[in-house]
């Protein structure tokens, strides 16, 4: 079944699960029926195609008409019943006026096809497969950037000094609970449940990466304390759960300029009062859109924003900036990195992929070190509380002990 398909019959079973005071059948075109409603069906709808988006925009009680006259839909039993059930529930009015119950499920359309359209993007790049990632990035497939203390660090000192680096600064307490948003491989959320004792939840929209990092905890025998979820962060606030600590590495470049506030917004729900988040993202010293070839064959849907932009959508809600680092020199490294460890296995990739896709990946890790060394590119880590912050010592000493 197509996406559009399923978006579309997931809005009408949302909506058809809203109707009270009277009980329906509905038989969609590949046989599957639904019931709906409390008591003995009253009658039953049949939908004879799959084009079914039409009955949620404008008109409804126009779009069903002519669906019915067309011989789209069919219904057993009498019609009366159904159009007086269905103004009693508000999906339409006499006067055909679309109801709230149907606006409602329009939004929903629009937020699941948003969902698929963000699944799809990641899938674009993150589900290339484990195993191509896993041959050129450091053994804990970290993949942003790493922190160098030295010229002479490998990829894999680096990496583990980023996580470090980045924990520290939220400084974690026993029994916590820690959010890592986007958190790809697991890297970061094995690393605070086994050292800082955290109960540490991360989320992922790609499912290489979901079963990856699950492989890796159970390995390691974290499942007590770390766990990895296959979820959107716009859904996490409906669960009600608020977490001590929230942490998003490399993952707000994703979201897109239009749904910046909105992220923004979902971050402050899922954060308890007084306490601390680390945003970790790419930034643009100049505003605006990302590089169409990018856009087209690297990370589609992506948007990286400037840092005021992102410092203007955190104040505008309950947040507080305590510390923005500049790690744009870590990153230029770290993609000089990634491209002498691709070099080594082009052999591997092509065989895998094609010449095209090697010439792709190696353009792409290269314009980006360009970037970063131009001063086009930086990369911005953001400590922000919920208000007032908890626990926040008065100097940054203990990061560097």
């Amino acid at each position: 079944m197509k996406a559009k398909q399923v978006l579309t019959r997931q809005a009408l079973h949302g909506l058809f699960e809203q109707v009270r005071g009277g009980s329906f059948t509905v038989t969609y075109n590949d046989g599957i029926t639904e019931r709906y409603g409390d008591g003995e069906p009253q009658f039953k709808i049949s939908f004879r195609d799959d084009n079914l988006l039409d009955f949620l925009q404008g008109d409804m009680l126009t779009s069903f008409g002519e669906a019915y006259m067309d011989g789209r839909v069919d219904v057993e039993g009498d019609l009366a019943d159904l159009m007086a059930l269905a103004l009693r529930s508000g999906l339409m009015s006499a006067t055909g006026g679309t109801q709230g119950l149907v606006e409602t499920a329009l939004r929903a359309v629009d937020k699941m096809r948003l969902l698929q359209r963000e699944k799809e993007n990641i899938a674009h790049h993150y589900d290339l497969g484990n195993d191509f990632f896993r041959l050129w990035l450091d053994e804990s497939l970290t993949y942003s950037c790493a922190y160098f203390r030295n010229a002479f660090d490998t990829l894999e000192q680096a990496q583990q000094q980023k996580i470090e680096h980045s924990l520290r600064k939220l400084r974690l307490h026993p029994g916590e609970t820690l959010l890592d948003i986007g958190c790809g491989w697991g890297s970061m959320v094995m690393r605070a449940a086994e050292h800082y004792g955290t109960e540490t939840t991360g989320i992922t929209l790609s499912e290489e990466q979901y079963a990856g990092a699950n492989a890796a905890i159970e390995k390691r025998g974290l499942q007590d304390t770390a766990s990895v979820r296959l979820a959107d962060y716009s859904a996490m606030p409906g669960e009600g759960k608020q977490f001590d600590k929230i942490v998003s590495i490399g993952m707000i470049e994703h979201v897109g300029k239009d749904n910046l506030s909105g992220f923004v917004q979902t971050f402050e729900k899922l954060l308890k009062p007084g306490g601390l988040a680390l945003l970790h993202l790419i930034t643009s010293v100049k505003e605006g859109p990302v590089n169409r070839w990018v856009e087209n064959h690297i990370f589609p849907g992506s948007y990286i924003p400037t840092l005021p932009e992102i410092i203007t959508h955190l104040t505008a809600r309950n947040f507080r900036i305590w510390d923005v680092e500049n790690l744009a020199p870590h990153y230029q490294t770290t993609l000089d990195h990634w491209s002498e460890r691709f070099e080594r296995v082009v052999p591997v990739v092509c065989e895998k992929f094609d010449e095209r896709f090697v010439r792709m990946w190696r353009l792409y890790l290269r314009a980006s070190s360009a970037g970063f060394r131009e001063g086009a590119l930086e990369v911005h880590q953001i400590l922000v509380s919920r208000g007032s912050p908890q626990k926040l010592p008065l100097t940054r000493e203990d990061i560097y002990k």
